[in-house]
Parts: structure tokens; sequence; C-alpha cells
């Protein structure tokens, strides 16, 4: 009984290292006495037991890391810059085993990830002092896929695909933030009173518009009023003229007429206005111009009271 068991536990000893599975998107490297003998992939595998090994399985999923760089620009601006690399083990199996990315990922480098950085960070420097700050945040993707072509060429050479490089942030010292801030709040408020200002000119030049307009509609309107009433006079004067009167008369008549209603409209008006006028409206020559002074005293100059001259 005590033999069984022991040839029962070696037998799974060697079916343990006879038989292995490999899973999907995986690479398994198969040494025989400490040397390279091939490269298998997904699947049910078996191999000689205590002869040959599995010295690595490789992953050939996508990886990605992140770094964070400091580099300077062309105008002396130290940036900070956080990069993320996507990479995976190349899929070439090239000519020979030892000419695929599995063999040249795992014998040939022995920190892939710090090397990528290391050449990215060397790519980077060597990029960025080239550009100014303000270029920088304009062209960071295609700074990214500067470096990214560069460091691809470096990494293939170990046997990793470099698919992207991604610069996901620029952090800058907090002066220069503030600056920047600064001067962009300058602008817009540049811009704000710009806009401001147009639109005050164009508030200005409607409202000179219309009042133009409506100036020009009131001397239309001013117009017909004054051909109306020199109608209505030349009317008044015919009828006068019609019961007899002589010409000198009734002009005569009519002036004193205008100017009495004149003086009634004054004292009814109320508006305490003071106009100095003859006593006699006939010891006027220019009675016309007195007729217009006590129109306008009437439409709005304030005076205390009415007082006739005195000769």
């Amino acid at each position: 009984m005590a033999g069984f068991i022991v040839i029962a536990f070696i037998l799974i000893i060697l079916i343990m290292n006879t038989f292995f599975v490999v899973k999907q998107q995986h690479a398994v490297i198969i040494e025989r006495l400490g040397k390279f003998n091939n490269i298998v992939g997904a699947g049910f595998h078996a191999k000689i037991p205590f002869i040959d090994r599995k010295a690595a399985t490789v992953s050939l999923r996508t990886m990605k890391n992140g770094f964070d760089i400091d580099v300077k620009t062309e105008d002396n601006v130290t940036i900070g810059l956080e990069v993320s690399a996507q990479y995976h083990v190349s899929y070439e199996r090239g000519n020979t085993p030892a000419d695929s990315g599995v063999y040249k990922s795992y014998y040939m480098l022995q920190q892939p990830v710090a090397q990528m950085r290391d050449f990215i960070t060397d790519a980077l420097r060597s990029s960025i002092p080239v550009y100014t700050l303000d270029e920088v945040f304009a062209k960071k993707d295609d700074i990214a896929k500067d470096v990214n072509a560069t460091v691809s060429e470096q990494m293939a050479a170990y046997g990793f695909t470099l698919v992207s490089t991604l610069i996901t942030k620029i952090a800058l010292p907090r002066e220069v933030e503030d600056s920047m801030n600064q001067i962009n709040a300058a602008q817009r408020t540049k811009a704000a009173s710009q806009d401001l200002a147009e639109a005050d000119r164009i508030r200005r030049v409607t409202e000179a518009k219309a009042e133009a307009e409506a100036m020009e509609e009131s001397g239309r309107g001013i117009a017909a009023q004054r051909q109306a009433i020199a109608e209505g006079i030349k009317g008044s004067l015919d009828t006068i003229q019609a019961t007899g009167v002589s010409t000198d008369e009734a002009n005569k008549l009519f002036m004193f007429t205008q100017w009495t209603e004149m003086m009634n409209e004054f004292a009814k008006s109320g508006k305490a206005a003071t106009v100095v006028l003859p006593a006699d409206f006939r010891e006027s020559a220019s009675l016309f111009e007195q007729m217009s002074a006590a129109q306008q005293a009437g439409e709005g100059v304030k005076v205390p009271s009415i007082k006739p001259s005195q000769d």
C-alpha cells in the first residue's frame, strides 16, 4: 500500500511537470536544461519533466504606464508633463524564434518599463526646448506623435511595440499659471470693452438717425402748418377787403386783431411770464419780431408779469 502511494505521488508530479495550459493572449517560453528551446501559445501543451521548464509567461495584452517628466521650454519655463504610454510585446514571429517579439522582450531587456521611460524622457527633453510655452499647449499632440515615432523605433529592437504616447497634462509653476490667467482675463476684459463700445456706437447712430427722421417729419409738419396759416391769413384779408375796407386799413385791423389775441392767450396761459411790448402796437416797426418773441415766451420762457413799455 505504501509503495502504491509513492508511485501515485510520483505519477502526479510527473503529470504536473509534463502537461500545462497557456491562457489566451499569453505565450510561454520553454527552456531545456537552461537553454532556450521554443515558444508556445495559448492551449494545452506538454514538456519533458525535469528537463524542460517554463522560463517565463509573457502577456501579449496592451499595457499602460504613466510617467511624470520635467522639461524646459524655449522661453525658459520649467513645466511638468504627465505622459501616458500604451505598449505591448511585439506580435512578430520572425524567421526564427530568436527573432520574435516574445524572445526579445524576455531575453534582451531587463527592465523594459524603466528603459521606455528613459527613451520618452530623452525624446521630450530634446523636442520641447524648441517650443515656447504657448506652442507646447497648441502642439502637444504633434509633439506626442513625434516622441511616439522616435521611441517606437528604439523599443522595437527590444521586442516591444509602442502603440501611442499621450501628453495628458501640462503642469505649470504657480506664478506662471497666475500670470497666464491674468493675461487671459485682461484680453477678455478688452474684448468686452470693445463690444460694449461698439454696442454704444450702434445705439447712438440709431438714435441719431431716428432723431433726424423725427426732425424731418416735424419740419414737414411745420411747413404744412405755416402754409395753412398763410392761406388762412390770405382768406381773412380777402374777406375784410370785400367789405370795402382799404388794403392798408385791412392790414392794420388784422395786425391789431392778432396782437390782441396774442395778449389774451398770453394772459390766460397762467405761466407768469413777462413780455415787454410797446403800449401801442402801431409804434413798432417790427411787430412780427415782437409777436415771435411773445409766442416763444408763451411756449416756455418764464418771466414774472405783463408790463407795457413806457416811451
